[in-house]
């Protein structure tokens, strides 16, 4: 697999740092062992799979699908899968006793569908024909883990169960398959990417009317033509099919962590690092995880038994690096590039395992302005839908997640209802009780309404709507910088970034800053090849971009609108602050003009948008 990290990269014995040594400086205590589940502690044995075996497993932002999957990495007892036949930014990890994977042949001979490689047939696809032609081998079964087959759900029951994307609602659902001693839930009506595995002792499932006994809500599956006087029994009937025995639930007691129990937590930004962590909070089935040495925005809510949790001296046992805290361990270990932010070490890209290191804000999974924004990634399935790589501020929306607020985003969110169309985006808010919903940008910034997002279909038609119909508005100088207001939360990684600064890139520098806008990875290496710098990116135009360097008109339109707001955000620091008179407004007004000048139409219709918005902004601050 390319860009595939080398173990030596990543695991670099830390001599200097010692889980004992750590917690006497601290006076801390290591969360006792007998709190973790079966699937958190240590493995019985070692880990043998191997790059390049080939096995069956579970799409995670598609939890019904079972695929053809690769072991890109191996590191400790941690896999790296990929998915054949799509890109590696939809690459996973998962811990290889998981039971989401199974063996070359599992869904054969258990009767479940196997979704082939891209490109493949499902009907004409043969595992012995694939392996021979890509020159692989099958993961020997004796590597998966034997589970229970003790499960009393079938395929077809009905029950209610908590949506974990709005964990404020409890909706109709059904089992949708059954494999071993878990189950799938599905909501009624609804995709797959609401949907989620989980055992009888889950506190997210309750049998038939348990609402009603409880006194709470229950939503109706979508399209049920009468809502609000759902009824059980009718619904049953009309779908021939039976609730789940009272029986089959059994709710587990709650978890005994305390707060300050330190443990090992898999990061969850950027999730090839494991780090040393503290749980700070707690509800019965549910702990808050903060990153030693880190910043709160990072803090996590996960349920306690998630399998991103480890006690105690798992990383040393089961041979995976653990990251210290930043700043405790005196040996530095090596990067794949230099980061500007602090604390972290170049390992890992936001967009996930496609790029293994970065060396700037812009592919960092830390920095300022990707906690301002979502990662999205085009459904691999095709269509409009689009999955969320990284979420914005986990912080801010874990911090009131089960509070009694209902969540646009969870913790593992699956989708991006800012980016979506808008049928989806109506879709998402009709399954919500609440018809205002925010996306938390940052702690101490404002809160977005998604219904400020522009109201057309995509990014991009909002990106053209913004670029081209603002020079052309009959009150441009009112409606300008309302423009820059709304290009601001379409492209928030641009939001503060001041054209002195893009002046000083270097290629490089372009060339992530282009990869990190959306859809716009591929036009990256076209800035590489033509060795565009910082300067010369600002003297780009949109004929430049469109005619000459031939981009499509999407990610032209989000390159052009950045170098648009690199200029105004530099306007803007200029005038702040000065009483400015007539005739330096026109200086600048006539520099901005001679660095854009390509084309004489282009000319007159930046320089009299830009030079109205100054005033505008000049005569507001007077």
């Amino acid at each position: 697999m390319k860009n595939k990290v080398s173990s030596t990269q990543v695991s670099v014995k830390r001599r200097s740092w010692s889980w004992q040594q750590y917690l006497n400086e601290q006076k801390a205590e290591a969360a006792p062992s007998s709190l973790f589940t079966q699937d958190q502690s240590f493995p019985s044995k070692r880990s043998g799979f191997k790059v390049g075996m080939k096995l069956e497993g579970i799409d995670p932002l598609h939890p019904s699908m079972f695929c053809v999957l690769t072991v890109a990495e191996v590191i400790g007892c941690r896999l790296r899968l990929h998915i054949d036949g799509f890109s590696e930014c939809y690459d996973f990890w998962v811990n290889a006793d998981s039971a989401s994977i199974k063996p070359v042949g599992w869904c054969k001979e258990h009767n479940h569908k196997l979704h082939p490689p891209k490109g493949q047939s499902e009907t004409e696809f043969d595992w012995q024909d694939y392996l021979q032609s890509s020159g692989s081998h099958a993961a020997p079964p004796s590597l998966f883990s034997c589970r229970s087959t003790d499960c009393e759900f079938q395929v077809g029951m009905k029950l209610e169960a908590v949506d974990k994307k709005n964990p404020g609602l409890v909706c109709v659902a059904s089992v949708a398959d059954v494999v071993d001693d878990r189950f799938l839930v599905h909501f009624d009506n609804w995709d797959d990417t609401y949907d989620y595995w989980c055992d009888s002792s889950s506190p997210y499932i309750h049998p038939v009317g348990w609402c009603e006994e409880q006194g709470r809500p229950l939503t109706a599956p979508q399209g049920h033509p009468s809502p609000e006087s759902f009824v059980w029994d009718d619904y049953l009937q009309e779908t021939a099919s039976s609730a789940a025995p009272t029986a089959a639930f059994t709710l587990r007691a709650p978890h005994g962590f305390q707060v300050n129990h330190r443990l090992e937590a898999v990061d969850r930004r950027n999730p090839m690092l494991i780090r040393v962590a503290t749980v700070t909070d707690s509800e019965d089935y549910r702990v808050k995880i903060h990153y030693d040495g880190w910043s709160a925005q990072f803090d996590v809510w996960l349920d306690s038994d998630h399998r991103d949790l480890h006690p105690v001296g798992w990383c040393q046992r089961t041979g995976h690096p653990l990251e210290p805290p930043p700043g405790a361990a005196p040996l530095s270990s090596p990067s794949q590039g230099v980061c500007p932010t602090a604390g972290c070490r170049g390992v890992g890209h936001i967009k996930g395992a496609k790029y293994t290191g970065h060396h700037s804000a812009f592919g960092c999974p830390y920095s300022d302005i990707n906690m301002r924004k979502e990662v999205v990634l085009p459904d691999r399935l095709g269509g409009e839908r689009s999955v969320t790589l990284v979420p914005v501020s986990m912080y801010e929306q874990n911090q009131q997640n089960h509070r009694g607020e209902v969540q646009e985003k969870p913790t593992e969110s699956t989708e991006a209802p800012p980016l979506l169309p808008l049928a989806k985006r109506r879709r998402l808010s009709d399954r919500l009780s609440q018809p205002t919903k925010f996306l938390h940008v940052k702690q101490e910034e404002e809160e977005l309404p998604l219904r400020t997002i522009s109201p057309e279909s995509s990014l991009q038609a909002a990106l053209h709507q913004s670029v081209f119909l603002s020079a052309m508005s009959p009150q441009p100088g009112r409606d300008l910088s309302l423009c820059w207001e709304q290009h601001r939360k379409l492209l928030p990684g641009v939001a503060r970034v001041h054209a002195d600064a893009v002046r000083r890139w270097s290629v490089q520098q372009v060339c992530d800053f282009i990869e990190s806008l959306p859809g716009c990875e591929e036009q990256a290496q076209q800035f590489r090849e033509e060795q565009i710098d910082g300067r010369a990116f600002l003297l780009l135009t949109q004929r430049d971009i469109v005619r000459i360097m031939s981009i499509k008109l999407g990610p032209a339109l989000k390159i052009y609108n950045s170098i648009l707001m690199f200029k105004h955000a530099d306007d803007k620091s200029q005038s702040q602050g000065k009483d400015e008179s007539q005739s330096q407004e026109q200086e600048i007004s006539q520099s901005q003009t001679e660095e854009r000048s390509q084309s004489l139409t282009e000319v007159k219709t930046q320089s009299q948008a830009t030079s109205r918005s100054q005033s505008d902004i000049q005569d507001s601050s007077t």
